[in-house]
């Protein structure tokens, strides 16, 4: 009988925590084609194309400044409100899309993952790189309202600028670790995606996107500090619109400790799952 040398072996994970990086970075190639075919499939036969990513938070902006700012009256904090709610939006839009779409990973990639093999991480990967994209079109808008607003005297940039990049880097890695966690099990238990749907739609409300958190007290405030998005959402605002230097650093660090918990979490559930779940998909 004779032996045969292959040069490529699939089989399941042996480790619940193995995410193989080194093999993922072989696939970047393929990312980079994902990434592409998510922006193709979206925006083809619409007739403005791409510049929808512009529109709905513009959109979204103005809805919340006339609801919330004029009606309701719900104070920024002396920051014009368009800004202040812009602001909230576009890191919120982010998490938001970033989380919806992982976790609906195996679900919507099933027929992919059933004829090929890659490295399953690449599409969660694929999705948040996908809306980091669309964050950084958004970005360049809101940096131009910005830059009005400081050329009126409103806001003044401060040095906690240089924290944006570890705001990202939580968010991401949070939609990355509820994403799969979610992901794996709508596998076996579909009517998750139905309520993870609603779930995400209501969770803005428990996230200081449309007020400040000055504006919260009691039970109500202590409840929406326990969401490590608080965190991130303030500070991210913070960086633009306030006048001070750093935001509290022990919310910060709270939120870096749950996104790398639940990353890890995140990481096992999923793991587990794809050995698995071609069978029950």
């Amino acid at each position: 009988m004779s032996t045969e040398n292959w040069t490529t072996v699939i089989k399941p994970r042996e480790k619940l925590f193995d995410l193989k990086l080194e093999e993922t970075w072989k696939y970047r190639d393929l990312i980079a084609l994902f990434v592409k075919r998510n922006f193709s499939t979206i925006y083809k036969q619409t007739i403005l194309g791409p510049i929808w990513i512009l529109i709905t938070p513009l959109i979204t902006t103005l809805i919340q400044t006339l609801v919330f700012g004029n009606i309701a009256g719900i104070g920024t904090n002396d920051v014009p409100p368009f800004l202040f709610y812009m602001c909230g939006t576009l890191i919120w839009s982010f998490f938001q899309s970033s989380l919806s779409g992982i976790s609906n990973t195996f679900a919507a990639n099933a027929y992919i993952f059933g004829k090929v093999y890659f490295p399953r991480l690449v599409m969660p990967i694929t999705t948040v790189l996908s809306n980091l994209i669309q964050f950084s079109i958004r970005f360049a808008m809101f940096a131009v309202v910005w830059i009005y607003f400081i050329i009126k005297g409103n806001v003044r940039p401060n040095i906690s600028l240089l924290l944006l990049p570890l705001y990202l880097l939580c968010s991401g890695i949070m939609a990355i670790g509820i994403g799969t966690m979610i992901s794996s099990m709508t596998t076996k238990y579909k009517d998750l995606q139905m309520v993870v749907g609603v779930l995400i739609g209501y969770l803005v409300y428990l996230t200081p996107v449309i007020y400040p958190l000055s504006e919260t007290q009691g039970k109500i405030r202590v409840l929406i500090l326990c969401n490590p998005m608080t965190s991130v959402v303030e500070g991210f605002r913070y960086s633009f619109l306030s006048k001070g230097s750093f935001p509290p650093i022990g919310s910060l660090i709270y939120t870096m400790i749950f996104s790398a918990a639940i990353f890890c979490l995140g990481m096992i559930m999923f793991n587990k799952a794809e050995r698995t779940f071609m069978d029950t998909v």
